[in-house]
């Protein structure tokens, strides 16, 4: 019997050119700290490599020192550091440092810590994050980011659902109710996502290099068909002409804005596809071999381990 085709139309192809990495910001794990810090106080911040961290000021004011750069929070200030960068948050500029993990903080549960910081001065109130996304398809978006992305409440007074996120989380964490820690961590995961496409829509340096080529007309639809439809056997001419340039036009331009040929890129961008697919369902290899474009297991290892770094027999299960 002849199966009959759908009578269901099909749904066109997202044009936002960050969906597809936006979606992939699943945090596998995450650890919150709130603190209650009464100056003078100063906190040194480790490197964590391959974690977002973030920090929210509900109550007070604060400094936070990066790379030479101070920059001063207030209350509804946000900061994120996306690629977990060590800093430090003080008191004042002059104020002592103590390493983050010797400053008597406690452990309420495998996600949340407390910090109670006793002080003759004015009381600042934070709240710490550290979130980790899938080491590749996640990441993908967040190298790209700034090594500081800061938000102050002048910069969203018009954005209502960051005032509001903001007041339910400082109202949770004041409270810490049973329940608390669930809805924190998912109002502060929403909030990561959306501050990060405030950032898309509004910072200049969104509007450079690779966010360029994304949002480039031409170079854009290249990309997107990339990220969407990676399976399909495409070629520079083919995607030249989704682009609707030449070959030699769409070549030289595609490097120039991405960094990378268009074949390097796609590449990369099936074989981070297959890295993902290994760690979550543990895809055979030939599936993913033939899927990426290889002809046996042999030359798809060889390509991912060129790629990711690592054989794909190396790749943990993320269950």
């Amino acid at each position: 019997m002849t199966e009959k085709p759908s009578s269901q139309p099909a749904f066109p192809l997202s044009q936002d050119p960050f969906g597809v990495f936006i979606e992939q910001l699943k945090p596998l794990n995450s650890l919150y700290c709130f603190s209650t810090l009464s100056a003078p106080w100063g906190l040194e911040l480790p490197s964590m490599h391959n974690r977002l961290m973030m920090h929210i000021v509900t109550g007070g004011r604060c400094i936070i020192l990066h790379e030479g750069n101070k920059v001063i929070l207030e209350e509804g200030s946000l900061v994120l550091v996306p690629h977990g960068y060590g800093h430090c948050i003080k008191s004042a500029a002059n104020a002592n440092v103590v390493p983050f993990f010797d400053s008597g903080v406690r452990q309420l549960s495998p996600n949340l810590e407390v910090l109670d910081i006793p002080g003759p001065g004015d009381t600042t109130r934070l709240i710490c994050g550290v979130v980790s996304f899938d080491p590749l398809i996640g990441n993908y978006l967040l190298e790209q980011l700034p090594q500081l992305l800061c938000l102050q409440p002048s910069d969203y007074r018009e954005a209502a659902w960051l005032t509001s996120t903001i007041d339910l989380i400082k109202r949770e964490a004041q409270s810490l109710a049973p329940g608390s820690e669930t809805i924190i961590t998912r109002l502060a995961e929403i909030m990561i996502i959306q501050l990060i496409r405030h950032w898309l829509d509004h910072s200049p340096l969104a509007k450079q290099g690779w966010f360029a080529a994304m949002r480039d007309t031409r170079i854009g639809n290249a990309l997107r068909v990339i990220h969407q439809q990676p399976e399909k056997r495409w070629t520079v001419e083919s995607l030249a002409s989704v682009a609707c340039m030449s070959r030699s036009a769409f070549a030289a331009k595609f490097t120039e804005l991405v960094g990378k040929s268009a074949k390097n890129y796609l590449t990369e961008w099936r074989l981070t596809l297959a890295h993902y697919q290994l760690r979550s369902r543990k895809t055979p290899l030939i599936e993913l071999a033939l899927a990426c474009g290889y002809e046996s297991e042999a030359a798809f290892s060889r390509a991912f381990k060129r790629v990711i770094g690592y054989s794909p027999s190396n790749v943990e299960s993320g269950d």
